[in-house]
C-alpha cells in the first residue's frame, strides 16, 4: 500500500480565497470523491497537485518522503486527467496504444478492452465524447502510476459508456489511488470509498447522500 498525503493547500485568485488549508490522504486501493459548485475549486485542487497549477502553499509527500509539486509530472507515479483531451487529434486509437506501450501484452490489454475494437482504427477527432473518455481513462488505468487525479470523468459522456468507466476504476482501485471530481454525483457515489464536499473553499466530510442535501449541494 501506498500513501499520497496532500496538505496545507491554499490558493488565492486576486481577493477571493478559492481553497483554504485543504489536507487529504489517499490510499492505493481506495476512490476519493470531491463534489462541489462550479467555481468551488475541485479542478483546481487536482491541477494544484500535479503541478500545472501554481498554490499559493501545498505539501505533497508519497509514503512519507517529500514531493516538490513543480516535480509531480517527472516523478510519474501520479497520473492526470483533465477536462480537456490530451490526445492528439489526428492520431488513430490503435497509433496511441503502440505510442503509449511498446509491450505487446500491455497493447493487447488496451486492444481487448471492451469496445476498443470498434474503434481502434478511428482518429481521436472521430471518437463521441463517451469514446474519448473512456479511452483516455483506460490509457491512463493502465499505465505505472500509483495515484489518479481524474476531472469529471463521467460529465457528458453517454450512459453506456458511463457504466463502463464505472467498472473499470471498480476494479481500477484494488491497485491504485483514485481522486474523483465530477458533478454526476450518483455515479461518482458508486465508485467512492470516501466522499468530500468542498463549500466556501473548506473541505467537508460527506458520509451519506442526505449529508449532501444538508450542505447545500443538492435537492431533496
Amino acid at each position: 500500500m501506498s500513501i499520497l498525503e496532500i496538505k496545507n493547500v491554499n490558493k488565492s485568485f486576486k481577493n477571493r480565497h478559492i481553497l483554504k488549508n485543504i489536507s487529504l490522504e489517499i490510499e492505493t486501493g481506495q476512490t476519493t470523491v470531491i463534489f462541489g459548485r462550479n467555481g468551488s475549486g475541485k479542478s483546481t485542487l487536482l491541477k494544484l497537485i500535479y503541478g500545472t497549477l501554481q498554490a499559493d502553499s501545498i505539501d505533497l509527500k508519497i509514503n512519507q518522503t517529500p514531493i516538490k509539486s513543480n516535480n509531480v509530472i517527472l516523478d510519474k507515479r501520479i497520473g492526470y486527467l483533465p477536462q480537456h483531451t490530451f490526445l492528439p487529434k489526428n492520431l488513430k486509437v490503435s497509433e496511441i496504444i503502440a505510442m503509449y506501450f511498446k509491450d505487446g501484452e500491455q497493447q493487447d490489454k488496451l486492444f481487448y478492452a471492451p469496445r476498443i475494437n470498434a474503434i481502434q482504427n478511428r482518429k481521436i477527432s472521430q471518437l463521441s465524447l463517451g469514446e474519448r473518455r473512456y479511452f483516455e481513462i483506460l490509457l491512463l488505468g493502465n499505465l505505472n502510476h500509483e495515484f489518479l487525479l481524474l476531472d469529471e470523468p463521467f460529465s457528458m459522456v453517454e450512459p453506456i459508456y458511463i457504466e463502463i468507466i464505472k467498472e473499470f476504476l471498480n476494479n481500477l482501485n484494488a491497485t491504485k489511488g483514485i481522486i474523483l471530481t465530477d458533478h454526476y454525483y450518483e455515479d461518482a457515489i458508486q465508485v467512492s470509498n470516501n466522499i468530500f464536499l468542498i463549500k466556501d473553499g473548506n473541505k467537508i466530510e460527506i458520509n451519506k447522500r442526505e449529508d449532501l442535501i444538508a450542505h447545500g449541494y443538492i435537492k431533496c
